[in-house]
Order: C-alpha cells, then sequence, then structure tokens
C-alpha cells in the first residue's frame, strides 16, 4: 500500500482532521519543516511517521518525505484540511494498476471560499504555461498526486521551494511518462491554518516566481 508524504508548517489545527481521514493501509510520513505549534507531536499521537526537515521550502519537506518512504508508490497531500485524504485511491488507483505514471489531483472546489479569486486566476495562468512547456493537456498543478518512488527519485528534481510540484511534472513529462489528471474536492483550510502560498496575495507571487524559474530552464 502507498505511503503518503504530508509537507507540514504548523498545521496543528489541521492534522486530527486529516491523518485519522487516511485510507486502511496507508501509512503517514508528516514532514516537519520547522513547526513551532506542536504539529509533529500532534503527527505522532495519531500514528504518523515524523521526518523533522531543518531545510525551509515546500520542495525541501516534500522531498525528504519521499526519500523517508518505503512503498513503491508514494502519494502527496496537503496537511491543511483543504483535500480530503479518503479520495486518495482516486490518485494512487492508475498508478498501482499500472496505468499511469504520475496521477495529479485536479481540484474542484467545494465553495468558493476554498479558492481565493487571486490564487485561481494565478492558477490558471500557471496551468496555460505548463500546457505550452509541457505539450500535455494539464489543468492544475495536483498536490494530491502519486508515482512510483523510485522513479520519482531518478527524476532528479532540485527545486527545494514552491517549484517542487512543477518542477516534478515537467522533469516527468520530458520523460515520457504517462500522466493523468482525476478529480478530487477541494475545501477551505481547517480553522486556524493559514496558507503559505494561497492565503495572501505575496504568497502566491512568490510561488509564481519559484515555478516561472522552473518553467525557464
Amino acid at each position: 500500500m502507498p505511503d503518503v508524504v504530508f509537507p507540514c508548517l504548523d498545521e496543528a489545527g489541521a492534522l486530527p482532521q486529516v491523518l485519522p481521514r487516511l485510507p486502511a493501509g496507508y501509512r503517514a510520513i508528516v514532514a516537519d519543516n520547522g513547526s513551532t505549534d506542536g504539529s509533529a507531536q500532534i503527527a505522532l499521537d495519531l500514528g504518523a511517521t515524523v521526518v523533522t526537515v531543518p531545510q525551509r521550502g515546500f520542495g525541501a519537506a516534500a522531498h525528504a518525505g519521499l526519500e523517508a518512504a518505503t512503498a513503491d508508490v508514494v502519494c502527496f497531500c496537503d496537511a491543511d484540511a483543504s483535500m480530503d485524504p479518503a479520495q486518495l485511491p482516486r490518485v494512487a488507483g492508475p498508478v498501482l494498476a499500472g496505468e499511469a505514471d504520475l496521477v495529479l489531483g485536479r481540484r474542484r472546489p467545494t465553495r468558493r471560499s476554498a479558492w481565493p479569486v487571486h490564487a485561481r486566476v494565478a492558477n490558471t495562468a500557471l496551468g496555460l504555461m505548463l500546457r505550452r512547456r509541457t505539450g500535455r493537456s494539464l489543468h492544475d498543478l495536483g498536490p494530491m498526486r502519486a508515482g512510483r518512488r523510485e522513479a520519482l527519485l531518478a527524476l532528479g528534481i532540485t527545486d527545494r521551494r514552491f517549484g517542487y510540484p512543477l518542477e516534478m511534472v515537467t522533469r516527468a513529462a520530458d520523460a515520457g511518462w504517462r500522466i493523468v489528471e482525476v478529480d478530487v474536492d477541494y475545501a477551505p483550510r481547517a480553522e486556524g491554518t493559514k496558507s503559505k502560498v494561497t492565503g495572501t496575495v505575496l504568497g502566491t507571487l512568490r510561488t509564481i516566481r519559484d515555478m516561472r524559474e522552473v518553467l525557464a530552464r
């Protein structure tokens, strides 16, 4: 069964909602990126494997979780309760069945408030740039995603900031991987938590900067 990497920075308010919803047999790896709110201990108490990641950055946390995984198939999921881990089999299924090499969860907001306008516009623009760059019919960077561990490591992803998810897709496309999208729900974050990406216009702009650097390579 798959391992699931949860990059985590101060998600104490969300983890009790997220981790209990993992499907049976899926193992949680919480890659803690310097939380100061007790997230790591909460994750441990809920049965997750916790990896401490001193290097700051979303990509640093995601990659450390990938390196710590032992399952053949590894999923990634945000730890803020915006995505439902119970839907992970939708994403992991095609990889487990040998029908796809990388599966991206295309976010479908359950409420308008789940996806701020500035973030939605930015995602649309990035989707267009991604299609131009890869020639693939992709619409979302899909924070919930799945692939095979050894193949993902072999991609040689170097970004350790917000460009990590995009570089995974561009390198996979360049390698001729079968990349597919499946719909997943996208809900408002858990109360008491704040997005490092879409929570502010500045955070969104920083993410676009990191991703433009990836696309320019």
